[in-house]
């Protein structure tokens, strides 16, 4: 029996039992809020509205049930059964496979936490400015010279753009109070506040767009499907990408939130409740998104193309337009806005801190707190270059290289790591064996998507987005910025994740903890 001093918010090292949640809720709402992040509100309604209205829903979906909800489960049940972050997780499952586990959470907090902070700050710059509609009435002539001031290559950084570092520190800071605590304490608790008002906010944005004129012609934009463009093979690349990404997959954060689950556990139900749960919420932000868009179209009688824009823009050009053009209440609908695009952003950004945290705090044995002040500070500072005048345009050659590659890569190697390695038969029987109602027992079918179907999909993807790649650069940039800030960066985070493996493990670590309930299943 474990003392009560040793409980789990005082461990203060490897060998003792881990920090657990609090409660069921508390999990699922930090998984939820990982999950749901920045692109659930712009990204998927623009690709929505770029693939094809409704029909997009068709390869969305598909790719949901093929590769995202299999995954999910698959990283559910690694952190459940091997009760650690990624690398020690696939360490314990074969010490030739840690490289990928500290692939993960690298790719997730020095790829994208770094630029990800720097567009949470701009939310909270656009919060602010809400209060009296000071981003004027050419929003985008705001946002590109006199916010961002940007320069005319990422080649030339221009200088800080001050407002940007500012909020980009005070998001820093925000995320470190919440994960400066154990997981119980701080994720948990900030996201059992967080998530509840963020559905609800986005559900009165919603009510609020049908109120306006015009909003029907922007539903029925959203909504009719163009089946035509299902044969372009862009329109699947994009489904893929966006349930890797609005999923929290491959980055080591499901792991590592499943590592401090008690052992009795549906697996299989959390991870349905999640994927789902995720991918609803986009669909029904796209309500709010497009019903504001279709009252832009009205007053200026132009057409929904016209107006709506990609990713920033939408939040920061066209948003702010819409909300110019309000008969009442600007201010209140932009603050609310705003702040669900922040709350959106901290709940997923903790969750990028937090796989890293796990991770080298599994390795080194060092503090918590020691590790997370650490990981904000050095996270601040690789920021700064995106606050920078050329920090758009790095942010966006970074965000493309390591969500359409990096994360690819990380769920194919996960599913030859597990399907073939661990053999999945093991992994499904761990999870079965902890099944709370047989209606959550996952069969042969799992096996065989993890096996062939999810890898052979994502590796098809992988190399025709590759070929793509390979005629021009990306989004025209200069062929040395796309290299430097993009391939080179997922190179150097590459050669990091391996150097890691080379400090050795504390050989107790690597055993598996004695589990009488499924001790037939170490073999």
């Amino acid at each position: 029996m474990i003392n009560n001093k040793n409980k789990v918010s005082g461990m203060k090292n490897n060998t003792n039992q881990r920090s657990t949640w609090n409660s069921q809720i508390g999990f699922l709402l930090a998984a939820i809020g990982s999950a749901i992040g920045l692109g659930n509100i712009w990204r998927f309604s623009y690709l929505t509205f770029e693939y094809g209205g409704g029909a997009f829903l068709i390869p969305y979906f598909t790719a949901l049930f093929v590769a995202g909800i299999p995954l999910m489960i698959l990283e559910y049940g690694v952190g459940h059964r091997e009760q650690g972050a990624s690398p020690l997780s696939l360490a314990r499952i074969h010490t030739n496979t840690e490289w990928i586990g500290w692939w993960m959470p690298m790719a997730a907090m020095f790829g994208i936490m770094l630029y990800y902070a720097v567009i949470i700050g701009y939310c909270v710059i656009y919060f602010l400015l809400s209060l009296n509609l000071s981003w004027g009435t050419d929003t985008q002539d705001f946002f590109f010279t006199s916010l961002l001031q940007i320069s005319d290559s990422p080649l030339n950084l221009g200088g800080l753009r001050l407002p940007i570092t500012t909020a980009t520190l005070f998001v820093w800071v925000i995320c470190w109070v919440i994960c400066y605590q154990e997981i119980n304490h701080g994720i948990e608790l900030a996201c059992k506040i967080f998530i509840p008002l963020l559905f609800v906010l986005t559900l009165i944005l919603v009510v609020w767009g049908f109120t306006l004129p015009g909003a029907m012609q922007g539903i029925k934009t959203y909504l009719t499907p163009d089946f035509e463009i299902l044969k372009q093979f862009d329109v699947w690349t994009a489904a893929f990408g966006q349930i890797f990404f609005t999923l929290s997959l491959g980055f080591g954060i499901m792991i590592t939130y499943a590592s401090y689950l008690p052992r009795k556990t549906n697996i299989f139900g959390n991870a349905l409740i999640t994927s789902i749960t995720n991918c609803l919420f986009s669909f029904v932000a796209g309500f709010a998104v497009f019903s504001v868009i279709g009252f832009m179209a009205h007053k200026a009688g132009l057409p929904i193309s016209k107006v709506i824009k990609e990713g920033p823009q939408l939040a920061f050009v066209v948003y702010p337009e819409a909300i110019n053009n309000l008969p009442f209440m600007r201010s209140t609908f932009g603050m609310i806005f705003f702040f669900v695009l922040i709350i959106a952003g901290i709940s997923s950004g903790i969750s990028l801190i937090e796989a890293f945290t796990c991770a080298f705090k599994d390795k080194f044995g060092w503090d918590r707190k020691k590790v997370v002040s650490m990981i904000c500070i050095i996270g601040f500072a690789g920021s700064v270059i995106f606050t920078t005048r050329a920090g758009l345009m790095l942010l966006d050659i970074t965000d493309h290289f390591v969500t359409n590659y990096g994360l690819i890569f990380g769920g194919i190697v996960e599913c030859v790591i597990i399907g073939w390695i661990l053999k999945s038969h093991k992994l499904r029987s761990h999870i079965n064996t902890f099944k709370t109602s047989e209606y959550f027992k996952i069969g042969f079918w799992w096996d065989i998507c993890i096996r062939f179907v999810t890898p052979a999909a994502l590796t098809f993807i992988l190399l025709k987005a590759l070929t793509k790649e390979l005629q021009a650069p990306y989004g025209d940039y200069p062929l040395d910025a796309v290299i430097l800030f993009g391939v080179d960066w997922i190179i150097i985070l590459g050669i990091v994740s391996v150097s890691l493996t080379f400090y050795p493990w504390k050989p107790e670590l690597l055993k598996r903890k004695h589990i009488p309930e499924d001790e037939h299943l170490l073999t």
